[in-house]
């Protein structure tokens, strides 16, 4: 049986009519995760931080957005004659952080993810802005740190173009970060110099697509080390076309599958104890709602990775 229904929602203003979601007993959602309850294989953390965004954005939309996309898919992993059911994972819902866009809403997001990352083997901190990856690390007690991203993110001051930066300040040790996806043109000179000083590994577009998916994933993986190990997921580093909801998404960025496939790759690693998903604007988003549901997307495939594990 199915039931299809209408509801009224509100898109950059206007108020359209939306189908609800099918049903089918043979054809379970993702999403719609219980409670945190003291332990799970993924724990799920809202962090809507934007306040200190270098562009204005309604990314504390976010978090909600992404819970709702997200049971737009299924839970089944099925390649060729491969299946796994994600549902047998334990994941978990751990609500959002309070205000978290302020030094005592930083403590907060730390506080949360210190404790979800002692009893689950993934903490996923749904943003929110680039800013939620300094607290969502350190929060990890993260030595090392993996970011898709086409930006350095590594400006003065605090925002959500500085979370590197602060993080290397914090003493987070540069030789173990690897920033896979920065794009020409999104960056400055300056900037730029400042990452090489570091010691930081930058592996650009270009080299993504000349070098494959596994060998980036690879090296990655070597320079961080045993971990723990934070990955930032910013969506705006896929092409504006997949994802008009960022707003520093740049022409010719990371095709969608490329996201994932990283995403995936990455996410398999027992080093990786923490990830964010960030600088997507729900209220930015395309009437279609792509980019959200692409963030949605790399949720599920870190749940997926999970279950990939060793």
């Amino acid at each position: 049986m199915s039931v299809v229904a209408l509801s009224t929602v509100v898109h950059r203003g206007i108020s359209v009519k939306a189908m609800a979601l099918s049903f089918d007993p043979l054809w379970p959602r993702a999403g719609g995760w219980p409670e945190f309850d003291g332990s799970a294989d993924v724990a799920v953390l809202g962090v809507p931080a934007h306040l200190t965004s270098l562009s204005p954005t309604g990314a504390h939309e976010t978090p909600a957005a992404i819970r709702d996309a997200i049971q737009r898919f299924s839970p089944a992993l099925v390649t060729g004659e491969h299946i796994v059911d994600l549902s047998e994972l334990v994941v978990r819902d751990a609500g959002d952080v309070r205000d978290p866009d302020s030094p005592e809403g930083e403590e907060r997001t730390m506080a949360h993810v210190s404790e979800l990352a002692r009893s689950s083997r993934l903490v996923v901190a749904l943003g929110g802005d680039n800013s939620v990856t300094y607290a969502a690390a350190r929060g990890a007690h993260a030595t090392g740190l993996i970011t898709l991203d086409a930006h350095y993110d590594v400006r003065d001051g605090v925002s959500n173009g500085s979370p590197v930066r602060r993080l290397v300040e914090s003493g987070l040790d540069p030789h173990k970060i690897v920033q896979i996806g920065i794009a020409d043109f999104a960056n400055s000179v300056a900037y730029a110099k400042r990452v090489r000083d570091y010691g930081i590994t930058v592996i650009g577009l270009a080299d993504v697509r000349r070098r494959g998916i596994d060998d980036v994933v690879t090296e990655a993986l070597e320079i961080t080390g045993a971990g723990p190990v934070h990955f930032d997921i910013d969506v705006d580093v896929v092409d504006r076309s997949v994802a008009p909801g960022c707003p520093a998404s740049v022409p010719g960025g990371l095709a969608a599958w490329e996201l994932r496939a990283l995403v995936r790759g990455i996410g398999r690693s027992n080093t990786i104890a923490s990830a964010d998903i960030t600088e997507v604007d729900a209220t930015a988003d395309a009437e279609d709602a792509r980019t959200v549901r692409l963030a949605a997307l790399c949720l599920l495939e870190l749940i997926a990775a999970v279950s990939e594990r060793a």
